[in-house]
């Protein structure tokens, strides 16, 4: 009886939206017609937005994301750049309409046979959020790089993964290990269980590959996972401009210290320059230095970011 009840509310709430949306009636109108208070209606419109069944686009004539595109893709030797406008340069506005976009973009893209593997964070997150149901044919998804967490910090692998298999239609294949372990030895003896090898060989195997950049600041997911003693974090907050995969990089896309690099758990970073799609989908204020070292390190080919850290990218590279 409560899913009933549910089911009608919901076809009202989508009722009400298409209404407003699609045949230009007013809240009043709408309340009319479908038996409900005028304050329900608008209650019912925001809950569409909110949970995704209405997305509105505007487009901004004054941007030209296309040419910023273009310059990125020439620039960085990229297959593909897909610049998204953003009203507003913070990091969880940025998140959601990255998101968006890596949503669209898979749909397009995804074909039958593909091994899908991704990496997570919040920025992937919002990403496996917004994928849309698409039914394509031996298609495998895979996690790249250890993600269980040393402390109540949601580093969403779990659920990015689930997400991915259900949008695919197809069974994922997990990664139930820390990013990083204490000793290279520890890493080894882990990376010999055969079943754990199987599945980082399909990683190895995969041709799309999504990832993302951490910032390495006091709120980087990675950092808050507890992972690093305070000798590593030295060394990542010296040298280091973000993580890829739970590998931290410079400026050139050098790895910063091979010992805490043999004490990770995933995939190796020049893998990621084999994949027929090697896509980083990351933006706002603090990954642009992390963006920057991880095209300069040739590790995707596929960028999906903002207008802003596209056109910082861009300056960046200028003053060089």
């Amino acid at each position: 009886m409560a899913d009933e009840r549910s089911d009608d509310k919901q076809a009202k709430m989508i009722d009400a939206a298409r209404m407003y949306y699609e045949l230009n009636y007013n809240q009043e109108e709408i309340a009319k017609k479908i038996g409900v208070s005028r304050p329900t209606v608008s209650r019912f419109l925001q809950q569409a937005k909110d949970e995704g069944y209405v997305q509105i686009k505007i487009i901004d004539p004054k941007e030209n994301n296309g040419l910023l595109a273009q310059q990125i893709e020439q620039r960085f030797g990229l297959k593909k750049a897909v610049i998204v406008s953003v009203p507003q340069y913070e990091d969880a506005i940025v998140k959601k309409y990255l998101g968006v976009a890596t949503g669209d973009y898979l749909y397009e893209t995804v074909k039958d046979g593909d091994i899908i593997a991704m990496t997570w964070g919040t920025t992937l997150y919002q990403a496996a959020l917004n994928l849309r149901d698409k039914h394509v044919k031996d298609v495998k998804v895979v996690q790249l790089n250890g993600g269980v967490s040393h402390s109540e910090t949601n580093t969403y692998a779990y659920e990015i993964v689930h997400l991915f298999g259900k949008a695919f239609h197809t069974v994922p294949y997990f990664i139930p290990l820390p990013a990083i372990v204490d000793h290279s030895v520890v890493k080894h003896a882990i990376e010999s269980d055969r079943h754990i090898r199987n599945i980082l060989e399909m990683g190895k195997q995969s041709n799309v590959a999504i990832v993302t950049v951490g910032a390495p600041t006091e709120d980087s997911v990675l950092i808050k996972a507890n992972y690093f003693t305070e000798s590593d974090l030295k060394v990542i907050h010296e040298r280091g401009v973000g993580d890829i995969c739970s590998r931290y990089i410079d400026a050139d896309g050098n790895i910063i210290a091979d010992e805490l690099n043999g004490r990770t758990i995933g995939i190796d970073l020049e893998e990621l320059k084999l994949k027929e799609q090697s896509i980083l989908v990351a933006g706002g204020p603090k990954k642009v230095e992390g963006i920057y070292g991880a095209l300069r390190g040739q590790y995707a080919n596929v960028l999906i970011t903002d207008q802003f850290t596209a056109k910082y990218l861009m300056e960046r590279d200028r003053s060089l």
